[in-house]
């Protein structure tokens, strides 16, 4: 008895000694980073908001890919757009899935979430299912009138409420992708599944930014200690979990009582319910399909038109070029449209730089191996957590001169869409890193573009954008544009409000306005009053 006691004594011992001694710690051949402390690693260096800063000095002193220990878990994270597209774009099929997300992926969406899913059979079956909906010519032929319309609304509602712009902005990306989707629009920000899905993404957003709730994946033994303790992270998520599907459930609901009803339409949704039974999809999966598409197509292009707007008030230069080049294709008598937009050049730099200058996702959603991989004669271990640094990747002062300053002509070598620089072997020439990478690249890509497009094209041939006045000194306020400072983040980085004052450029083209937003009413809304979501 003694003996086993005393072996079992040693053994501890050992266990112990050994993690002391080499949990926390860089294995052998693994890339440089910042040095670590045992048992945590690097965990003490992460600062709990916006730690893409961090990344970006680490990157200048250590490199475009350095590493991270995350207790006895691995993270590099690539600044080096060599390396980006050698590793997730070349290896994508070894480097497509996602690390393990108790929270998000587990607690809230339960297991089929597909922005968190790994690169499974599942994961393709509904990257599949949203690309023929969303493919660039089914965008061209048929999206682009939808997202003509819904531009043309923008215009009427921030004609009749400035003050409300940002509300505007969320509606109108919304609405399109709800469209699509569902076949149900958003005809005001008061519809109850837009205000349910804004505050839906409200707490999305707190939940998951890195440092919101205890590092469970890290330290699985931390999800059995009491969560009063830990601030009441799993009731937290468990009210995030209620709050999405409350929202998605009604949603899927009114579909299947409509086809009942009247029989399917041209919309997502249908389509998947049409082929569920051929891909063995259960009625979970195709709420999370519908939800998780439609969150992802809401507030990233509103937080994106945020950003323009406030880099138009702050720098009036960008705007007066914008328009001049604007009038010289487009009249009064009209708004923009797609088709314009190769004679609008700097228009088109406009929306890339506006994911360049305040990127939605400033640190993509990181990737994880699932084999061992050499890069630059270093080795990755399979389960390594890849972090993709958007935002120094942004601010590359070599890749853009004066990177913190708004300027469209950083691109206007840059003809071409996202997607073709995206999927072009020149890393060099990769306009921005918006859209993801590899077979991680947003499926939405090529609508999400257009999007912006017609907003931007319109706001600017509709309007004076100028500084709103603060309303506690009646002076014109200049918003602040610092990421630091100005800018809330979650998953997803958006600017604090701020007033902003529109004036119509002349009644001409207000008329115009009105003229083509009742055409839409008639021509283009009606389609999508089909539902009886709001009844």
């Amino acid at each position: 008895m003694a003996f086993l006691i005393t072996g079992t004594a040693v053994l501890l011992v050992g266990f112990l000694l050994y993690a002391v001694l080499f949990t926390g710690r860089r294995g052998r051949n693994f890339p440089d980073g910042p040095p670590t402390l045992p048992i945590i690693g690097n965990l003490h260096q992460l600062p709990k908001q916006k730690i893409y800063f961090q990344f970006t000095e680490w990157a200048k002193q250590y490199g475009g890919m350095f590493s991270l220990k995350i207790g006895s878990g691995n993270a590099v994270v690539l600044t080096d757009r060599r390396i980006i597209k050698q590793l997730l774009e070349k290896r994508s099929a070894i480097s497509s899935n996602r690390p393990v997300s108790m929270v998000a992926q587990q607690l809230i969406t339960e297991g089929d979430h597909m922005l968190w899913m790994d690169n499974t059979p599942t994961w393709r079956t509904f990257r599949k299912l949203l690309h023929q909906d969303l493919t660039e010519t089914l965008c061209n032929k048929e999206h682009v009138k939808l997202q003509q319309a819904e531009a043309v609304q923008l215009l009427h509602d921030m004609i009749d409420g400035a003050d409300h712009w940002v509300d505007h902005l969320k509606r109108f990306s919304n609405s399109i992708i709800m469209s699509i989707v569902y076949g149900i629009r958003s005809p005001s920000i008061d519809a109850p599944h837009t205000r349910k899905l804004i505050e839906a993404a409200e707490i999305w957003a707190r939940i998951n930014e890195f440092g919101a709730t205890p590092p469970v994946d890290i330290f699985p033994f931390l999800k059995w200690i009491p969560e009063r303790f830990l601030g009441n992270w799993v009731t937290r998520a468990k009210e995030v979990h209620d709050a999405l599907h409350d929202l998605y459930d009604g949603l899927l609901s009114s579909v299947i009582r409509r086809r009942q009803s009247i029989g399917s339409i041209d919309s997502v949704v249908d389509r998947v319910l049409d082929q569920q039974e051929k891909y063995g999809l259960t009625t979970h999966q195709v709420t999370l399909l519908a939800g998780v598409t439609i969150k992802g197509g809401s507030d990233t292009t509103a937080s994106v038109l945020s950003s323009t707007i406030q880099a138009l008030v702050t720098d009036p230069s960008v705007l007066k070029r914008a328009q001049a080049e604007m009038d010289s294709v487009v009249g009064e008598d009209r708004t923009p449209t797609w088709e314009d937009h190769e004679r609008l050049p700097y228009i088109c730099a406009m929306v890339k730089e506006s994911h360049r200058w305040r990127p939605v996702a400033p640190l993509a959603v990181p990737h994880a191996l699932s084999e061992d991989e050499i890069v630059d004669g270093k080795l990755l271990v399979k389960g390594t957590v890849v972090f993709v640094n958007v935002w120094g990747l942004h601010q590359d002062e070599t890749k853009f001169a004066n990177a913190h300053k708004f300027d469209p002509s950083h691109y206007m070598d840059h003809p071409l869409l996202a997607a073709e620089y995206a999927n072009s072997a020149d890393y060099e020439k990769r306009d921005h890193y918006g859209y993801g990478m590899g077979r991680r690249l947003c499926p939405g890509i090529h609508l999400a573009d257009r999007n912006l497009f017609h907003a931007i094209s319109k706001l600017v041939w509709a309007f004076n954008i100028e500084k709103g006045d603060d309303p506690q000194t009646g002076k014109p306020f200049t918003p602040d544009t610092s990421m630091e400072t100005g800018y809330r983040e979650g998953l997803t980085a958006c600017p604090y409000e701020f007033p902003i004052k529109l004036t119509v450029r002349s009644q001409k083209r207000h008329d115009t306005i009105m003229k083509e937003y009742a055409a839409a009413q008639t021509e283009v809304f009606q389609k999508f009053d089909k539902s009886d979501f709001f009844k």
